[in-house]
């Protein structure tokens, strides 16, 4: 959790612009993130540039009759850095490590308008 700070600036700068426009706080965003890294099934990864931290991805895994899934909780890229491949190099990389330990499958639930139903497509 060494960078948590910093995810959660990252979290609240870019989940209150587009699409979602939703009023985070930086202290509830960090808040949040420390509870999902505080899981016993957390997975994380950060994205650095420089030795900044400009986006992460965090995510829990949960057994099922059927296998254990994995499900993404936040992919989140400072707005300064969007639209530069990050997000997509990071969801592409979670997909691949949770291949290796046999995850089921990985559901998906985000915004249903704009550019985010494209952007997963792919």
């Amino acid at each position: 959790m060494e960078h948590v700070e910093r995810y959660g600036e990252i979290y609240a700068a870019a989940f209150s612009g587009e699409p979602w426009n939703d009023p985070w706080k930086q202290e509830d965003a960090v808040i949040h993130v420390k509870e999902l890294l505080e899981s016993k099934q957390a997975y994380g990864m950060e994205y650095v540039e420089e030795g900044y931290v400009v986006g992460f991805i965090l995510g829990t895994s949960m057994l099922f009759h059927y296998g254990r899934t994995f499900e993404i909780n936040d992919l989140a890229v400072d707005p300064a850095y969007q639209r530069r491949g990050i997000a997509k190099r990071l969801l592409e990389r979670c997909l691949a490590d949770m291949k290796a330990p046999g995850i089921a499958g990985v559901p998906m639930i985000t915004a249903g308008e704009g550019i985010l139903p494209s952007f997963y497509e792919n």
